[in-house]
């Protein structure tokens, strides 16, 4: 893979973003990943209910890993008392779990109430999409284990046209925490009312406006900018960044990339004390 460690998270997002087919492509070729793909594809039609599913070690892998999961993989009870409940009941337990991946999963796998079979799993082209869920959130992953606030963006990218609500993004740690820095609002806000937060979050900025791209991407340069400068992160980074960049340009890595400046305005310290 090739890493965004040390680079500011500005940079980090850019060598991301021109190197990002060359990596899903190196996630395919990996041993592991590539058997749990090849397993998926070959098995994945003749799975009848939420109970085979967890009986099969790599395609069940494969899912939790596909819907960022993995660090339940081992809680295959849960996990199939979730994909057998029924969503439409309230006391469900999918609708009682906090973990937004997971009443995701659940309605993209489309068990019957029960855990009976999906219609899903015999549609190539719903195979097809499972394969590019999974490859892009194992390269998401990777970032973000290089480098937390590119990770944090990145994530954030991939989220953000599905973002409809503050209830939304308070459910998500990680969306929590890009916001909070993208709009300077103090990590102590965490430990208020979670109607509150939404309501501070909804005086610093209309939810609506990630629909539109072009305010998603001056969101991510506010978070990227805010970051840096509470992680100490130095600019002088700059010309490592741009060597890299140049060498994946030359290795076929990425297309035409070009680099910006972000013009970030005088920070002083006094406001960002609450972060420390």
């Amino acid at each position: 893979m090739i890493s965004l460690g040390g680079l500011g998270t500005q940079l980090g997002i850019k060598l991301f973003e021109a190197t990002r087919e060359k990596q899903i492509d190196l996630v395919a070729r990996d041993a592991l990943s590539a058997r749990q793909i090849a397993a998926f594809s070959e098995r994945i039609g003749s799975i009848g209910s939420a109970k085979e599913l967890i009986a099969d070690t790599e395609v069940y892998t494969f899912v939790m890993r596909a819907f960022d999961l993995e660090a339940q993989i081992f809680g295959k009870a849960l996990v199939r008392k979730t994909l057998e409940s029924d969503i439409s009941e309230s006391s469900a337990l999918v609708n009682r779990l906090t973990d937004t991946n997971i009443k995701t999963m659940y309605k993209t796998l489309g068990f019957e109430p029960g855990g009976g079979g999906s219609a899903n799993f015999a549609d190539l082209d719903w195979q097809s999409d499972m394969v590019a869920r999974f490859k892009e959130r194992l390269v998401l992953n990777n970032a973000a284990e290089d480098n937390e606030g590119a990770g944090l963006a990145l994530d954030f990218k991939a989220k953000a046209s599905g973002i409809n609500t503050w209830f939304d993004v308070l459910k998500d740690a990680d969306l929590g925490k890009f916001m909070r820095r993208a709009l300077s609002i103090p990590d102590a806000v965490v430990g208020v009312d979670v109607d509150r937060q939404a309501e501070i979050f909804a005086q610093k900025f209309d939810i609506t406006k990630l629909k539109d791209p072009a305010e998603v991407d001056k969101l991510v340069s506010r978070f990227a900018a805010v970051y840096d400068v509470i992680e100490g992160i130095s600019t002088q980074q700059n010309s490592a960044a741009l060597t890299l960049m140049q060498n994946a340009v030359s290795a076929g890595q990425g297309g035409n990339i070009s680099i910006i400046t972000i013009d970030i305005p005088t920070i002083g310290k006094t406001g960002y004390n609450a972060y420390r």
